[in-house]
């Protein structure tokens, strides 16, 4: 019933009833294992896990070994950034005559909003050095701007990051182009070979 890879092969077989009170052969499904000895591949663009499997354990359909490996996706096309999990960075910008920007406020906007899995601030401080003449002396001073940005891991078939920007414009920063950040240049697991 299944090929000689499967993680389901030596499961034992058990036997389900359907709502109609039919009965069928099946197998449970099997407990995620415990994956030691493992080591990390960044993801390139282009690439898909049977590929990825072949290239490790000479098995295109051993696929599902890295799946296993990384239980913090929901499913193998979100493994590789092609699933309706997106992740976009949205810079924001903030008048600072206006006050302290208003992250509690942004905060409270991006958890109402239906789809959005998490959210993630980023301030940078950028620190540069002028020189101002006082009474004929150059006097260096130094002033400081602020990059900011957010990072959201929404569901794209519930919200759109044309929402998001929305959202965040109605918090009082305004929202620069998002940007998509994919699977692209980030690590996943990739578990050692072992028998199925």
């Amino acid at each position: 019933m299944f090929f000689k890879n499967s993680r389901y092969r030596k499961q034992p077989f058990a036997v389900t009833v359907d709502a109609r009170g039919r009965r069928f052969k099946s197998v449970t499904l099997r407990p995620t294992p415990a994956t030691a000895g493992t080591f990390f591949h960044t993801i390139e663009e282009g690439e898909r896990l049977d590929h990825l499997a072949y290239r490790y354990y000479k098995a295109p359909r051993k696929w599902w070994r890295i799946t296993d490996a990384n239980p913090e996706f929901f499913s193998p096309l979100d493994l590789l950034g092609d699933g309706v999990l997106q992740c976009v960075r949205i810079p924001l910008t903030h008048n600072e005559e206006a006050g302290e920007p208003p992250w509690s406020v942004l905060a409270g906007k991006l958890s109402a909003l239906v789809g959005v899995e998490s959210y993630l601030f980023e301030e940078n401080v950028l620190l540069s050095e002028d020189t101002r003449t006082v009474a004929g002396e150059a006097i260096p001073v130094a002033s400081q701007s602020y990059e900011r940005a957010v990072l959201i891991d929404y569901n794209s078939l519930t919200i759109s990051a044309t929402e998001l920007t929305a959202a965040i414009s109605s918090s009082g920063f305004g929202a620069g182009a998002p940007q998509h950040r994919g699977r692209i240049g980030r690590p996943i697991i990739i578990p050692p070979d072992s028998p199925a």
